[in-house]
């Protein structure tokens, strides 16, 4: 008598991929454990809470996988191997570029995944708050570190840099989730750093006698 094939086994990796996306395209309130549930491969309730506990506790997974690969844009703002500028520029460009991709969700599930939630999910709304208040310390120390070491004029105008280029980057998600194009933003990103260069220190070359 032939042997039955054994059930296939809950894919966790691909479940959490399947999620990331919907819950990037659609934000944590509005997307629905039946709908979870589904893109999961029809996985019953038992399944569910068996592998993730909470549709909480799977939203919490699903922001650390998109930290460790889609957010990984975000990484020059750490490497220190860099100049400040150029880990802005890399920054900004890899993000324009991640964001307005269209063999995922657009924008960025950092912005878009939890804004307007009802009290009881502010848990939520706060990690995601958390998140973008680490890039913005991150840009922050890029430019307070070129204006310590004399690269970067210490003026007003330098004082708001970092809210400039955070704005900048948090709107990134409106901007491509309403079909702007990376290549569009590439060219907003190059004018925006204008707003670094024309506020950089020029070292003048020595004059031989």
């Amino acid at each position: 008598m032939a042997r039955t094939g054994r059930p296939r086994e809950f894919g966790r990796d691909r479940a959490i991929d399947a999620a990331t996306a919907l819950f990037w395209a659609q934000g944590y309130e509005p997307t629905s454990l039946t709908q979870l549930k589904s893109c999961m491969g029809n996985i019953s309730p038992a399944s569910f809470y068996a592998a993730f506990g909470s549709k909480e506790a799977l939203f919490r997974e699903v922001v650390q996988r998109y930290l460790e690969t889609y957010g990984q844009v975000m990484a020059p703002l750490w490497d220190e191997s860099l100049s400040p500028r150029e880990a802005i520029e890399r920054t900004l460009r890899g993000s324009a570029r991640m964001q307005a991709t269209r063999t995922h969700p657009a924008g960025c599930l950092l912005v878009c995944g939890a804004s307007n939630c009802s009290p009881e999910n502010e848990p939520v709304q706060a990690l995601l708050a958390a998140e973008r208040q680490r890039t913005r310390k991150g840009i922050r120390a890029c430019v307070e570190r070129v204006i310590a070491n004399g690269e970067l004029k210490a003026s007003p105008a330098t004082k708001v840099l970092p809210n400039i280029l955070t704005t900048f980057f948090h709107g990134m998600t409106c901007e491509t989730r309403d079909g702007v194009t990376s290549n569009t933003l590439d060219a907003a990103v190059t004018s925006l750093l204008t707003l670094w260069d024309i506020n950089a220190v020029k070292r003048g070359k020595s004059k031989v006698s």
